[in-house]
């Protein structure tokens, strides 16, 4: 019996979502001795020395602060209490900072940053400000602003976590003091997102994508997926139309859950998009099944044709790029 994930409707309860803030499982074995820096790229080799620093002094107990540090009321921390890999799509950002996580003793965190948002709203502020202040480190994959609401609320919970001497690693596309143009008026908010960047030392990693070395284009389209899903082990097999309309009616934070136990995702008579609102959410969803490493049928259009060309010129390109340089990964996968 073939599952279809426009049929479900998962619960998630803010435990699970705090619970399940670890690296996923892609990135559940990486560590630093497995990232193969490019010799053609000397930023990869100096990011991993920097991160491979710092974690061996996170694996260290938590030094009491000092006299100094609590009359200032804080807790010692380095001058930047925060690390910013900013770099193109596959230039293994994500690796270096799993295997930061797995380094670093707790408690700690892992998480990216559309979860962030989506525990602290599930949370609230001042919930979260009290279950994640005795955390030693908070990894944010994939950090970005996209609304003035992320942008306030997310520089209030850094701003009071690195007060209670937490650090912070993040990635993203975009460096700190950038974050937001194209997609809001981003100089309103511009004390926010300055406050946001200083908390961060900002290292580059260069390179070009090492999941499209050699494959740019998307595989050919699968001619019979549900046959195919049909065959394989716990696959489901969606329309891609009512999958899209089911994923608008499902908090992102439940995106995860919408895959539990699901090995082969299958997708039938793929369109291009036309639609911001529904581009993101299949982002959402893109990232999810790629954290779990879940191959891909997918049916109609090839799936570089999946987002418009104006959306790919938009504030939200570095996105849907990164959604398509994963799902053309997934779908060679299957």
């Amino acid at each position: 019996m073939v599952i279809r994930l426009s049929e479900r409707w998962p619960e998630v309860s803010s435990d699970r979502l705090l619970s399940e803030c670890v690296p996923p499982p892609r990135f559940a074995d990486v560590r630093f001795a497995t990232y193969r820096p490019d010799p053609d790229e000397p930023s990869q080799s100096e990011a991993l020395a920097v991160l491979t620093e710092r974690a061996a002094r996170l694996a260290q107990p938590r030094q009491a602060p000092s006299l100094w540090s609590r009359l200032r009321g804080r807790a010692a921390v380095p001058e930047k209490p925060g690390i910013y890999l900013d770099g193109g799509f596959g230039v293994g950002k994500t690796h270096l900072l799993a295997s930061l996580w797995h380094e670093a003793a707790g408690p700690k965190m892992y998480c990216t940053f559309v979860e962030l948002t989506n525990l602290v709203g599930a949370l609230g502020l001042r919930t979260a400000v009290e279950a994640l202040s005795s955390y030693r480190l908070i990894c944010i994959d994939e950090f970005e602003l996209d609304d003035p609401g992320d942008t306030m609320l997310i520089s209030r919970l850094i701003g009071q976590l690195v007060e209670a001497g937490v650090e912070f690693a993040a990635t993203s596309n975009t460096l700190p003091d950038k974050l937001g143009e194209g997609r809001f008026q981003a100089v309103d908010f511009l004390r926010e997102i300055q406050a946001l960047a200083a908390h961060f030392d900002v290292r580059r990693i260069d390179g070009p994508d090492y999941r499209h070395r050699g494959l740019p284009v998307a595989p050919d389209p699968w001619p019979d997926v549900e046959r195919e899903s049909a065959v394989r082990r716990n696959a489901s097999c969606d329309h891609f139309v009512d999958l899209h309309r089911h994923l608008a009616e499902l908090h992102p934070s439940k995106y995860g859950a919408l895959l539990d136990g699901i090995e082969t995702v299958g997708i039938t008579d793929v369109r291009p998009l036309t639609d911001e609102n529904v581009a993101l959410r299949m982002v959402v969803l893109a990232d999810r099944m790629y954290d779990r490493n879940l191959p891909l049928l997918a049916g109609g259009v090839p799936l570089d044709q999946l987002f418009s060309p104006d959306m790919l010129k938009g504030g939200y390109r570095k996105k849907y790029l990164r959604a398509l340089s994963r799902l053309i990964a997934l779908a060679r996968a299957a």
